[in-house]
């Protein structure tokens, strides 16, 4: 063969070497900040596939993607219990097909037939935790643990954030005077609203989640409404700061892993909800993240530290100041006018 040919034909041969099977592709609509890279890595090593991350910062966002096609485009997404129900209202999700997820055997009971979805239809639960107060410790007095460092001028003790998500800044608000997070009660819901009113012009603005822990981590905010997982992450970046759960109460929140309506990789996507429900996997999960996991199975997996945590296990007289944010069907267009109001003043 002349030198020319075979060279033509090493090259058609490393080319043809180089196209094995194509790799199934997943694609992920998640918080940002979420799931470790290396829980990914395991992922795509385990199912010879690729993992490609799509991120969001505040539920509204993450419902507007799907609203715009994401619903074909994407193969799981994170809804918590809040925004669930609205989105298998509007047809974004698909029913999960349990039988391909035998690794939700390993809920805990208490997560498997929530109000917000009954026998797990839409969702499987991943983690758990509460919308509390991210804040830099100060060398003065110890934090009041209130809602008031947000809402009474008299006592704030620092710049700070609220957090870009409706029912769990609204619902700080009631909690603060003594409402409950789901009343629809009018007359109550305009004194949250003028709370928040006053509250805003004495804030830096609204953050998403990740958005209100990276700013007090940098320094540019001395205190932000934040959900416990990115104030537990915080911590463990910058011991100065820390977590606390308002006396007056707030939200528990559960977020789930969930399939859209018209998933490209279904399958695939059934794989990861049963992959990220293993008892190993998810108590990794839960010491990378210092996020509660709804898993029974793993909790003998978890770090001690974590499970003796009161700020991400809170003890039964904190649990009974909590409440979850219910979907109040046509009512929920009284927290939608409110929140319109809000960020439009």
């Amino acid at each position: 063969m002349k030198p020319f040919h075979s060279l033509v034909a090493l090259c058609l041969g490393l080319l043809i070497a180089g196209c094995g099977p194509k790799k199934d592709r997943l694609n992920l609509l998640i918080w940002s900040e979420y799931i470790d890279p290396s829980l990914i890595s395991q992922f795509e090593a385990e199912h010879n596939c690729q993992v490609v991350v799509d991120l969001f910062e505040d539920p509204e966002s993450m419902i507007a993607k799907l609203a715009a096609g994401g619903t074909a485009t994407y193969d799981i997404v994170v809804p918590s219990d809040t925004t669930l129900p609205a989105m298998v209202h509007q047809g974004l999700l698909s029913p999960l097909r349990a039988e391909n997820i035998p690794n939700l055997r390993n809920l805990d009971p208490q997560f498997t037939n929530a109000p917000f979805d009954p026998g797990n239809r839409y969702g499987a639960p991943v983690d758990w935790g509460t919308t509390g107060v991210y804040y830099r410790k100060s060398k003065g007095a110890p934090m009041e643990v209130s809602w008031a460092s947000f809402f009474d001028a008299s006592r704030q003790t620092g710049a700070f954030l609220l957090i870009e998500d409706a029912r769990a800044c609204i619902g700080a608000a009631l909690r603060y005077r003594g409402y409950s997070v789901n009343t629809t009660n009018s007359a109550e819901l305009a004194v949250a609203r003028d709370v928040l009113i006053e509250a805003k012009k004495r804030s830096l603005g609204f953050e998403g989640g990740t958005g209100c822990k990276n700013r007090v981590l940098s320094k540019g905010a001395a205190i932000a409404m934040a959900y416990s997982g990115d104030a537990m992450r915080g911590i463990k970046e910058d011991s100065e700061t820390s977590y606390f759960i308002p006396k007056e109460g707030t939200q528990i929140f559960v977020d789930l892993l969930s399939v859209p309506s018209h998933a490209p990789h279904r399958d695939l996507a059934e794989k990861f909800i049963n992959f990220m429900l293993d008892a190993k996997i998810s108590a990794k999960f839960a010491n990378l993240s210092g996020s509660a996991v709804p898993n029974r199975a793993a909790l003998e997996f978890v770090d001690p530290a974590i499970l003796s945590n009161p700020l991400i296990y809170p003890p039964k007289e904190t649990m009974d100041r909590l409440e979850y944010i219910r979907d109040l069907g046509e009512a929920n267009k009284l927290y939608d006018e409110v929140w319109t109001v809000i960020k439009s003043k």
